[in-house]
């Protein structure tokens, strides 16, 4: 009885140390861009986590949509399209190729599976993606980029996907064929709704990555009408001066999207990684 008392506030002061670390390492630098986004000007250039003097939300929320005839409005429509499309690509993609590399055994998927273990590891080319995109036609503008995404993060998914797949027996695979179902039917009837919490963790992870993404928009995306919501940013710097409230302000702005699709969807993305990792 006393050792389970005493392994249980052991478990209770780790939690609460666990929480602690949270909320310092990540509680700390979000309220102080909460609480500046919220100050004038002159108050948010002190840098200081502390209350406003003088509320200025409203008035800083505003500017910042209205800054560049509506920059942000545009950007939040340009980051959503490169969003959705390169997710849904690389669930269809990702979760076809995971299963057939997860199910043969020969000399082309051992050749794809080295290649996808070194796109995680090999990190992207700027100046040869650069030309591979204008020899296709399709630099600098949302199709180049959504190209750009999906060779990204593909390898990523393709792991998952391949590790998830391991846990489904093969005698669905003759059971199916048996019972005369052909290769697409089998894959989009029987396969792929047996893959739904890793795709789940793909979706998540991916569409929060590619919606954060700051330095690929900046090098295969240039110009203001393919402007995402991390480069808006930069509409806040200038050469003599940085109005830190907006800039704040605008950070709070493109944090609500992926903040409350983590939120909602943390438990999937957690139970998606358990579940590829200990079924692979």
């Amino acid at each position: 009885m006393i050792t389970r008392l005493i392994k249980h506030r052991r478990s209770i002061i780790i939690e609460a140390l666990a929480v602690l670390f949270v909320l310092v390492v990540f509680g700390i630098p979000f309220s102080f861009v909460l609480l500046n986004a919220a100050k004038p000007r002159a108050e948010a250039l002190q840098f200081r986590l502390s209350l406003p003097e003088e509320f200025s939300a409203i008035e800083n929320f505003t500017e910042v949509i209205q800054a560049q005839n509506f920059m942000v409005i545009r950007a939040f429509f340009n980051s959503l399209i490169i969003t959705v499309v390169s997710v849904a690509f690389l669930v269809v993609l990702c979760a076809m190729a995971g299963f057939i590399m997860q199910r043969r055994r020969d000399k082309i998927t051992s050749v794809a599976s080295y290649m996808s273990l070194a796109g995680l590891m090999v990190p992207p080319a700027i100046v040869p993606t650069i030309w591979v995109l204008q020899f296709l036609g399709v630099f600098g503008n949302l199709s180049g980029m959504i190209l750009v995404q999906i060779a990204l993060q593909a390898p990523f998914a393709l792991m998952l996907y391949r590790s998830f797949a391991s846990s489904i027996p093969r005698d669905i695979d003759e059971a199916a064929f048996v019972d005369g179902c052909g290769s697409v039917r089998f894959f989009i009837s029987v396969i792929f709704p047996l893959l739904k919490p890793v795709t789940a963790t793909v979706i998540v992870l991916s569409a929060i990555h590619i919606y954060n993404d700051f330095a690929n928009p900046l090098y295969f995306l240039p110009g203001a009408r393919n402007v995402t919501v991390q480069i808006t940013m930069f509409n806040f710097f200038g050469q003599f001066g940085s109005a830190w409230n907006l800039l704040f302000a605008n950070v709070v702005l493109i944090s609500i999207p992926p903040l409350i699709v983590f939120i909602f969807f943390s438990k999937r993305i957690v139970s998606g990684m358990v579940a590829g990792a200990v079924k692979g």
